[in-house]
């Protein structure tokens, strides 16, 4: 199901006055509001709620939930359509039972997916419904709190420090403004607002002059008017590119594959059957009948409601741990991921910067650094707290040694804020004897430069600083006599004073959840925007053995085929951009591994969307959580090792139920078959196949509560079609060996007509198909050293007693069953265990010729090229669905 949209405007929105971002930041402020068709004082009420209403809200795409989109997603399903086919052709020929049978097992199947699926969206959409933002409009020349959806161009706006910018603007006025536009530019410092108009922008987001939507009031105050709502805007932007049909995952193609590989079995056996039958002599309908019910028989119609249900059952599972599961499919992947992708600041680390210390030029400890470090500096402070300003200059503040240094005779005369250009900033104070000092405080690779000398020992304490993990800031200095003002010229000739040496920790359980997800085969890779120095050292800290570092200028030197052989010797990927986040997990993906990307920012959203499993948490920007598959509560890897192994039980448990499908279901639909040759009847009527299928899938649905082997959970499981038509070839056989010992017994032992045989063949099929699923569930021996969950054995022997039940029932009649002989019964009683030994036997074998066999090589997953591929991959599972929604949550 494609996205929906929110549809902006075409250029000219407001009427009479095109204008976009890019223009607007070139032109003056009046200007841009004559353009605009506003004045300082902002709109008129009428004017506005005319703009809304031609417009549209200022809104982006997020999740919501309709019941019946819902459903409808369940209906596209090719099993079901098979049911369908099946049930419209009984009830045409007038065989009501068959039709009623099909029926409900139809509705079980789209039901019990429709509730699962239902209550999962409901959750998800309880999540994002939380939040609410309004933002302080000026109205009829009067400020007004306004819900961010009911802004429109022209609206003047009022920012303060912590606001998030609620649409694009064109600022007005600007008072020290500073904007952490990391959620759109992967930058952690903030960067400087400006109301003067700028020339002509080197890219969209270089645009001093303006504020982007999402992006949050560090520090100062603003007034701007609304110029870019909705899509349009460059946080929209990002959005409307997840519109894109999400890439197929592994499990959704493992299930188109299985899907596919039923389809051709089950059309040569029911076309061979259909003909046969005719050519014997058997009437056109009847043949027909029976055709399609091998056709039902031979598939797995509950496949698609144990999936979902499998899946619902995980979500609830990690919603106790604080894990929101978006798009149930997504917990199958998540454990099948097999090299994960997460950021550095929150993950590994505490996400938090603290000053570490403060050294000379010789790496001694300096408080004079310190206290230089304390005056070029541009934190708010209140109250002695700090409130705003850099995170760096922040972290000064609120270190334990800046309580002990004295600044009250220290006057500034004047300053030069940080840049990302001369990435510095300076200070001209005056002491309490007037003294003049210009102080630079900045990036030390720039600092470094504008001193008259460095020593080779300031330089090796640089090195060291970087190599133990550390954020470096260098201080400077130089002889301010007489000046009143800073100039470039002033900026030059300095003396290094210091380093200051900042920290963020890394976080004191990560290495265990790192080691636990060594222990779960998952391969971890970081991908930050930080320094690559830094990366390898909080990697090596927390004990991830670093095979490698590529940065963001060697990323772009490599072609696609070159970054493909790199990734397997790369760990670490420094300094890079979204669009290169981006690149290196679809080229990971086209190595044919399973990957998970953690993310949460805005320019994170591409790469979440284009992962295997895109994991996002709550505290990020809504376009990365609409845009990731699972959201973490907490920022927290040790969590996700939980979802891993969950994802795997959950795996572990579908394929039992494949297995099942494709072994059983198979011996048993081609005994039915090849009887129909050599008999006078047909060894089972339509509405007995379909009931003994309906009894055996009623049971079966109790397979997603079951336990799964320790060693199916220590690595990535993976569909593997070679190993399950092998299992279907081997399996399915001594199902049938056991069917036809069965027929030679009720033909000569008990000279049974067709009634007597039917029925006999009923229960002995029921009872052997149902109870294999212990064999068939674990590798080891079962019950001894491998115990079925409560609910899977009480369902298991419930549905074989009703098997037994249903030829001395009232309903035997209704159903062409007789009583069976107690010989009989106990004839089945003795072939049941026996079956069962075999079962056994084969599965040593069959398993330990697995072993030996060498691993195939798998396919890279690729995206659907076709509209027809991408609509079958849609068939099985339901998608993600998408509404309009604020920008703001």
């Amino acid at each position: 199901m494609q996205p929906a949209t929110t549809q902006a405007p075409e250029a000219g929105r407001t009427g009479a006055h095109p204008l976009d971002l890019a223009t607007a930041a070139t032109l003056p402020a009046d200007e841009v509001l004559s353009e605009l068709g506003s004045t300082a004082d902002g709109l008129t009420t009428a004017e506005a709620e005319r703009r809304l209403a031609e417009l549209g809200p200022n809104a982006i795409r997020a999740h919501g939930v309709r019941w019946i989109t819902v459903l409808l997603s369940q209906l596209r399903n090719p099993f079901l359509l098979l049911l369908l086919a099946t049930a419209l052709v009984a009830a045409f020929v007038g065989d009501r039972t068959d039709a009623t049978i099909i029926f409900c097992i139809s509705a079980l199947s789209v039901g019990l997916g429709f509730v699962s699926e239902y209550r999962s969206a409901r959750a998800v959409e309880s999540l994002h419904s939380q939040l609410r933002h309004v933002a302080v409009v000026l109205r009829d020349g009067k400020d007004t709190r306004v819900d961010v959806t009911a802004l429109v161009p022209g609206d003047v706006v009022r920012l303060g420090v912590g606001d998030v910018v609620p649409a694009d603007l064109r600022l007005l006025e600007a008072n020290e403004l500073e904007c952490d536009e990391a959620v759109l530019t992967g930058e952690s410092a903030p960067a400087e607002k400006t109301a003067e108009p700028v020339a002509k922008p080197e890219s969209p987001l270089a645009l001093p002059s303006c504020a982007f939507m999402g992006t949050v009031v560090r520090s100062g105050a603003g007034l701007g008017v609304v110029v870019e709502t909705g899509d349009r805007a460059a946080f929209g932007a990002i959005a409307s590119r997840l519109g894109q049909q999400p890439p197929q995952t592994s499990f959704m193609a493992g299930l188109r594959d299985f899907s596919l590989l039923l389809v051709r079995i089950t059309a040569v056996l029911s076309v061979t059957i259909l003909i046969v039958n005719v050519l014997l002599g058997r009437g056109w309908i009847e043949s027909i009948l029976f055709a399609l019910s091998i056709s039902v028989g031979m598939t797995p119609q509950l496949l698609p409601a144990i999936v979902t249900v499998s899946l619902s059952t995980g979500a609830r599972q990690l919603a106790k741990k604080k894990v929101i599961v978006k798009r149930l499919v997504a917990i199958e992947d998540l454990g099948n991921i097999e090299v994960f992708f997460t950021d550095k600041t929150g993950t590994l680390t505490e996400g938090r910067i603290a000053f570490a210390a403060a050294l000379d030029a010789s790496g001694a400890p300096s408080d004079e650094a310190l206290r230089l470090g304390l005056i070029c500096n541009d934190a708010v402070r209140s109250d002695g707290k700090v409130v705003g300003g850099n995170p760096l200059d922040q972290a000064l503040w609120e270190a334990p040694q800046a309580a002990g240094a004295d600044l009250t005779g220290d006057k500034k005369l004047a300053e030069r804020p940080f840049d990302y250009e001369r990435r510095f900033a300076s200070v001209l104070v005056e002491t309490a004897d007037g003294t003049r000092t210009l102080v630079v405080k900045g990036a030390p690779e720039l600092v470094l430069d504008r001193c008259r000398s460095v020593s080779d020992r300031s330089r090796e304490v640089l090195r060291d600083q970087f190599a133990a993990g550390s954020r470096v800031v260098a201080v400077a200095t130089r002889d301010a006599a007489g000046k009143t003002a800073i100039t470039d010229a002033d900026e030059r000739d300095l003396d290094l004073a210091g380093f200051l040496d900042f920290v963020d920790p890394p976080k004191t359980d990560a290495a265990e959840a790192l080691a636990r997800l060594r222990a779960l085969d998952v391969e971890v890779k970081i991908i930050t925007g930080d320094n690559e120095l830094v990366a390898v050292k909080v990697g090596t800290d927390l004990g991830l053995e670093i095979l490698g570092t590529l940065t963001g200028t060697q990323l772009d030197a490599l072609d696609d085929h070159a970054l493909e052989e790199a990734l397997p010797k790369t760990t670490i990927f420094a300094r890079v951009t979204p669009e290169q986040k981006s690149r290196v997990i679809n080229a990971q993906r086209r190595l044919g591994s399973d990957v998970g990307f953690m993310g949460d920012g805005v320019n994170d959203a591409v790469a979440l969307h284009d992962a295997d499993v895109g994991i996002s948490v709550d505290s990020a920007v809504d376009v990365a959580k609409d845009a990731a598959d699972i959201v973490l509560m907490e920022k927290d890897l040790d969590i996700l090792a939980d979802g891993i192994g969950e994802g795997r039980r959950i795996f572990g448990n579908t394929i039992k139920y494949v297995l099942m499908g494709t072994s059983s279901n198979f011996g048993n639909m081609f005994s039915a078959g090849a009887a129909s040759f050599f008999l006078s009847f047909l060894p089972m009527l339509p509405t007995q196949i379909l009931l003994n299928n309906l009894l055996y899938d009623t049971s079966e649905m109790t397979i997603p509560t079951d336990n799964v082997d320790p060693e199916q959970l220590k690595r990535p499981s993976h569909w593997d079609m070679g190993l399950i038509r092998r299992f279907m070839v081997v399996f399915g056989p001594i199902s049938s060996i056991f069917d036809f010992a069965m027929f030679g017994i009720l033909l000569w032992g008990f000279d049974a007509g067709a009634t007597l045989f039917r029925s006999g063949w009923f229960v002995e099929s029921l009872a052997t198909q149902s109870l294999a699923i212990f064999a068939i569930r674990t590798r080891r021996v079962p019950f001894f050293h491998s115990r079925p969950s409560r609910p899977l054995l009480l369902s298991t022997l419930a549905v074989v007693a009703i098997g037994v039940w249903l030829p001395f029932s009232p309903l035997a009649h209704t159903f062409g069953f007789t009583a069976l002989p107690g010989t009989l019964l106990a004839v089945i009683a003795v072939m049941i265990p026996a079956y069962l030994l075999l079962l056994e036997v084969a599965k040593t074998f069959f398993y330990r010729a697995e072993a030996k066999r060498a691993p195939e090589v798998r396919r890279p997953l690729r995206q659907p090229q076709h509209r027809i591929a991408r609509r079958a991959s849609r068939w099985l599972l339901p998608r993600r669905h998408w509404h309009a929604r604020t920008v703001a949550q």
